[in-house]
């Protein structure tokens, strides 16, 4: 569903995913503020790789030092993260290079990655965001995945 359809407050209440670069920064500040939800702007820019964004995503939501590396491990350091917020957290991946030859074939991994945890959060009581803000390409209108179930 659009954001022009639901509000940007009730994409992050339902959680999930926002894709697309239409998000504006200082409103998901503001909406993530609002409803209480840890933040978490991940700058991917120069990530051209997986292990090159994992290592962002590790440094910017500051996971401990015996992160893994990989995709399991992101999977179990945002669980970690999502149930040490009182409600729930918003991961937002700027600028990702998700076409980029280095990155294309892992991208959707870890867009699924970000799917599990939304599952996880859910069925613990927390809300779980995610947003995919592509760097290259012609901007795509922001929307949020359909809730799972």
């Amino acid at each position: 569903m659009s954001l022009d359809a639901k509000t940007l407050s009730e994409c992050l209440t339902t959680g999930g995913a926002l894709h697309g670069r239409g998000i504006d920064a200082q409103a998901l500040k503001r909406e993530s503020q609002a409803l209480k939800l840890a933040l978490f702007d991940v700058d991917c820019s120069r990530a051209k790789s997986k292990s090159a964004v994992l290592r962002a995503i590790a440094n910017a939501v500051d996971f401990p030092e015996h992160f893994g590396g990989n995709l399991d491990a992101l999977y179990d350091c945002l669980c970690d993260t999502v149930l040490d917020q009182d409600v729930g957290m918003v991961l937002a991946l700027r600028r990702i290079h998700e076409d980029d030859p280095g990155l294309a074939e892992h991208a959707p991994a870890i867009a699924q990655v970000g799917e599990d945890v939304v599952e996880f959060a859910r069925e613990n009581g927390k809300t779980f965001a995610f947003i995919l803000d592509k760097a290259d390409g012609a901007a795509e209108p922001a929307a949020i995945a359909p809730p799972a179930g």
